[in-house]
């Protein structure tokens, strides 16, 4: 590896980690490694001495070590938690498992890991532990911060601790990210199959999700987006930083080695790389406009404020990398293919560049999360029970245009939309340069769905779905039956299929996206859950399990379970759609006879449902509508009964569509088959027919013979009787 006064230098043919090779070594060497961390406490110190972040409080202050001890602790969780995501997507998707393997299980068994892969998944354990370590750090740095005291080891400190972790919000879910980094480190030190692997990084994924419930998005005006946006920006960060960081690391090992009989993969590891983080980057960019725009309202507050004048450091910290990246995909990545020393020397110098600007960009991150932006983060004393119930005031009274202009936009929905949309119109366009067509079809059918799932998630039905029943039930019938209709006739999946590049074999083990999407596809979770008799089951079922269990005052109240229930309505109508009329493939396929069967099942099941809730005296979830103080529309009572009118009306439209769906393909199917039938009477001159025939004719003959053995028997015993 190069010097320390060499951040990148061109490689020599099978180079060693940390061996000068004439005038060129490949990667870069540990010490510019560590210099990305150094960037990123330098770039803390220095913004948390220019915020006044760290500064000693007039009351209640824990002392200079929390102060300065608990940015630290965070910035060591976010890289560590960083690295343990990047490793795993590496693993999973980007480097080979093996060498000299194969995409068989059998070959791949007795194959050896690959150097790289093996080094990927010891940093990410190590990173792991250091995770682990940091979120205790954090969880009781964070409890001393709060309680306004230094650390003590005395009983009293002890018992306020676990009284924090256990009752107080914040104290639950930095215990919640202390589980998951356990966990996810234990199964980095024994997990080694790649589908164990892939669930590992959605689990360590998940542990994102309690850091954004607790910043300043929890009380922020608009707090729902404030989480939303934070969340998509913390996938974004994690993604984006980890991969730098592994790449950097395996910079050593990508060049290959004769020795361990290892080729280059270094363009093949970039290339699958640049477009993830391509991704990331709009993300990242895009998640945090959105979310800086919700924390500070005016230009004065970002130019004029200690707070706006970070979070513009780290946009234009963002566009530098962006740059970079661009530079990456544009130059280097064509270049690589060349094997041109220049081009692997310049390649190696951005990634130190990426590196350290990260590890400053990170730090300029935690100092946002410790400094007070200038909205408000806290209830104001006279918050309206609306507010406090559901994070909103009421909206106007309900008319039948503002059904079309009251909207909320839902920030994670809405990046599920947008990147519907681009994947999409990316995959038809790939099809097109190569050739191939598309049904214009289907591609209006998705990018209908995708609208309507705006709308029901951020449009009038959303808003007014947390304060009337009828306008929730109306967002929820849309989520389960409208929205899906035309997203599955779409066919994202074969478009994906169809467009999305084969790795094939020699791949090492290694797997795509259209190697995961088709490992889904016929995985046994598949087959359960697309199962026709599990998913009319699920489609019906669930809908009494929510409402008449704690489920729905949980997704009414809490936000995380708002959005599990946006989450499993519409992934319900999906596969209950899919398996009746969908085209994508899938494990298994009912007769279209029981298919009309499900479906008027699940007709009458919705009627049973929504009567039952127009008869209902007992207000569902009565803490939550109950309690939210509307001065106007009817009774909370009778807004229920009218959502079961809602439930009763809305559910048979759709479900009747989907059944006249359903007899169509069965027509089709029955004249395609008449039409196979034909072709193959044309092409053998009715073999089928003529043996059918001659089938009848051959029993027929059984039959005379039959019947001619049974009168000769019988002439004996006529004669007897005659005598």
């Amino acid at each position: 590896m190069p010097s320390a006064r060499k951040p990148a230098t061109a490689p020599s043919p099978a180079p060693k980690p940390g061996t000068r090779g004439g005038a060129a070594v490949a990667g870069i060497s540990l010490p510019w490694q560590l210099a990305g961390l150094a960037a990123l406490f330098l770039a803390l110190a220095a913004a948390l001495l220019f915020s006044g972040a760290a500064a000693a409080r007039q009351v209640s202050d824990p002392g200079a070590f929390v102060r300065w001890g608990l940015p630290v602790a965070k910035a060591i969780h976010n890289g560590s938690l960083a690295t343990v995501i990047g490793g795993l997507i590496f693993a999973v998707g980007i480097l080979p498992k093996n060498i000299g393997g194969s995409r068989s299980r059998e070959k791949d068994a007795d194959a050896p890991e690959h150097p790289a892969f093996t080094c990927a998944l010891a940093v990410a354990a190590a990173a792991g532990a250091a995770w682990t370590l940091s979120a205790v750090a954090v969880l009781v740095l964070t409890y001393a911060d709060v309680a306004g005291q230094g650390l003590s080891g005395d009983a009293e400190f002890t018992r306020s601790l676990v009284y924090f972790m256990t009752d107080i919000e914040t104290g639950r879910a930095w215990l919640a990210v202390t589980i998951i980094a356990a966990v996810v480190t234990t199964a980095l030190f024994g997990v080694r199959s790649l589908t164990g692997l892939a669930i590992t990084l959605v689990l360590a994924l998940i542990g994102l999700v309690p850091t954004a419930l607790i910043g300043h998005s929890s009380s922020s005006s608009d707090h729902e987006g404030a989480i939303n946006s934070l969340g998509l920006h913390l996938v974004g960060v994690s993604t984006w930083v980890g991969g730098i960081i592994m790449l950097a690391v395996l910079s050593g090992l990508l060049r290959g080695s004769k020795a361990a009989g290892t080729t280059d993969i270094t363009e093949q590891t970039l290339s699958r790389f640049s477009g993830l983080a391509g991704f990331a980057f709009v993300l990242v960019f895009a998640s945090g406009v959105v979310n800086a725009s919700i924390r500070i309202t005016n230009w004065g507050d970002l130019t004029g404020s200690a707070y706006g004048q970070l979070i513009l450091a780290k946009a234009a910290a963002t566009l530098v990398l962006g740059g970079i990246g661009f530079m990456h995909r544009q130059w280097v990545i064509p270049q690589l293919g060349r094997n041109t020393m220049s081009a692997r020397r310049v390649l190696w110098q951005l990634v130190l560049v990426e590196l350290l600007v990260m590890g400053a960009t990170s730090g300029l991150a935690v100092v946002l999360g410790r400094s007070a932006p200038p909205q408000p983060t806290t209830y104001a004393p006279d918050a309206s029970p609306s507010f406090i119930l559901s994070g909103y005031e009421l909206p106007p009274e309900l008319t039948p245009t503002r059904w079309l202009t009251e909207w909320r936009l839902d920030w994670l929905w809405v990046g599920i939309a947008l990147f519907g949309a681009a994947a999409y119109i990316l995959g038809i366009i790939k099809l097109y340069k190569r050739g191939d067509r598309w049904s214009w079809f289907r591609t209006v059918n998705w990018i209908i769905g995708l609208a309507v799932l705006t709308f029901i998630t951020s449009g009038p039905p959303a808003v007014y779905g947390r304060v009337l029943f009828s306008a929730h039930m109306v967002d929820h019938m849309a989520l389960t039956m409208v929205a899906p209709l035309f997203l599955v006739l779409g066919s994202p999946v074969t478009l994906a299929l169809r467009a999305l590049p084969s790795r094939g074999e020699g791949t090492h083990g290694s797997r795509g996206l259209r190697e995961w999407l088709l490992l889904f596809v016929h995985s046994k979770f598949s087959q359960l859950v697309t199962h026709p008799l599990f998913a009319a089951a699920n489609f019906a079922g669930s809908i009494i399990l929510f409402y008449y269990s704690d489920a729905f005052g949980f997704a009414m109240r809490d936000h995380v379970g708002h959005e599990l229930m946006n989450v499993h309505f519409a992934l319900t109508g999906y596969i209950f759609v899919l398996s009746m009329i969908g085209t994508d493939p899938l494990p298994r396929r009912a007769p279209y006879p029981m298919r009309l069967l499900l479906l008027l099942a699940t007709m009458g099941f919705h009627a049973f449902f929504g009567v039952a809730i127009m008869g209902g005296t007992s207000l569902l979830a009565a803490d939550y509508f109950g309690n939210l103080g509307r001065s106007w529309g009817g009774s909370a009572i009778a807004d229920q009964q009218m959502g079961g009118a809602v439930a009763w009306g809305i559910g048979e439209v759709p479900t009747l569509l989907v059944a006249i769906g359903v007899a169509i393909m069965w027509s089709r199917s029955d004249e395609r088959e008449t039409k196979r039938t034909d072709r193959a009477a044309d092409r053998n001159n009715d073999a089928e027919l003529n043996a059918y025939n001659d089938m009848f004719a051959r029993l027929a003959d059984r039959d005379a013979k039959i019947a001619e053995r049974t009168v000769k028997q019988a002439e004996p015993d006529t004669k007897l009787e005659g005598r």
